[in-house]
């Protein structure tokens, strides 16, 4: 790549491999490998050498459910990204040779809702993945706005990986933009259905902001990893009924000197049952944060949001300013990484892909270039 006034690259492994990604061609077909050229990046744009990418429930969405990408296929799929920017605009040289996390949602940064503060819902946001080509390549272009620096020293006293921090990028930072949203503190009940992936990480979010946490879910495997970290009660739904759950967990509250009242539920396990789950557990002045996304539709009473004078509240991504601080919990450890994700070479991606969809992986795949 030439260095000139519009583009410099840094030294490092780009010249290495010939850059490639994996391809999305249509619903369910197998995802090919393509050799492409290292674009030229705009003044504002910076080219991450990726060091690894998380595979999400996203994902498998898009590939297996026909969930609709806003870029046209063939489109590389992944947006949980770290890496390295080996080459920048112009406008971004100062983040060349540096370690980042790449936002899985990015604001413009210019227009109205971004002014005000509501950049999740900018009307102008990339996704890579969807908008842009993402993360399961050796390379991806994305712009510089909102970069979350990774510092290697705090990163390997931690005994972390750049790869490892690929997951902030959305497993970690969706669930703590929720926390923090749903004003999470000392002395909330907070309780969280789907403990897996983002709702692992929702439990350790919260728990960390001071709550006590009541983990729900089907999987007793799922369970018993969080109730090291983090969680207070876990509770395995299957053997229980929606009145006793709720008994059940009231029953807890009472015994911790928590409220009856203005609970937390996050709903992360992106289903039609975990969703009916959450709708049961609202309480009076109750929130119930939308965590977890499923194409399933369920039947509720939206009159219960007025009668307990509740709220529910969406949660798309997360804004790039409450990336350092959700990363700063990773790096003081109060947040575990590395019991959650396990690694995998990028080339496994098909495999990868059935087994994460088959519900055979108990941990969040990191794929490698």
């Amino acid at each position: 790549m030439a260095k000139d006034s519009t583009t410099r690259a840094s030294a490092g492994r780009s010249g290495a491999t010939t850059p490639y990604r994996w391809m999305m061609t249509e619903v369910g077909a197998p995802l090919m490998r393509e050799a492409f050229a290292l674009p030229q990046p705009a003044p504002a744009e910076v080219v991450v050498e990726v060091a690894g990418c998380g595979v999400c429930h996203t994902d498998l969405g898009y590939y297996y459910d026909g969930v609709r990408t806003n870029h046209p296929l063939p489109l590389a799929l992944g947006h949980e990204i770290s890496g390295r920017v080996i080459a920048a605009g112009a406008e971004a040289e100062g983040w060349l040779g540096r370690a980042v996390i790449v936002p899985a949602v990015i604001p413009c940064g210019h227009c109205d809702a971004c002014k005000r503060g509501k950049g999740t819902i900018c009307p102008n946001q990339k996704m890579p993945g969807n908008d842009i080509q993402g993360g399961f390549a050796s390379h991806v272009l994305v712009p510089a706005a909102g970069l979350c620096p990774v510092d290697e020293t705090r990163l390997a006293e931690a005994g972390l990986t750049l790869a490892d921090v690929s997951v902030v990028a959305d497993a970690v930072t969706t669930p703590y933009q929720a926390v923090v949203q749903a004003g999470v503190g000392p002395g909330t009940l907070a309780i969280v259905i789907g403990v897996g992936g983002v709702g692992g990480y929702c439990v350790q979010v919260a728990a960390a902001f001071g709550a006590t946490v009541v983990a729900l879910d089907v999987d007793p495997v799922k369970l018993k990893a969080v109730a090291r970290f983090g969680a207070a009660r876990s509770i395995d739904v299957t053997k229980t009924d929606p009145k006793g759950l709720k008994k059940e967990i009231a029953a807890f509250a009472k015994e911790r000197g928590l409220p009856a009242r203005e609970w937390v539920v996050f709903e992360c396990s992106g289903s039609a049952a975990g969703q009916t789950t959450a709708w049961s557990l609202l309480t009076h002045g109750g929130t119930l944060a939308v965590v977890g996304f499923t194409m399933d539709k369920v039947e509720l009473r939206l009159s219960n949001l007025m009668a307990f004078h509740a709220r529910a509240l969406g949660n798309w991504g997360c804004p790039p300013d409450l990336y350092p601080g959700a990363l700063d919990l990773v790096l003081e450890q109060r947040i575990a990484l590395g019991p959650f994700v396990e690694h995998h070479p990028l080339d496994d991606i098909n495999k990868v892909f059935a087994a994460a969809h088959a519900h055979e992986l108990t941990r969040r795949a990191i794929l490698i270039p």
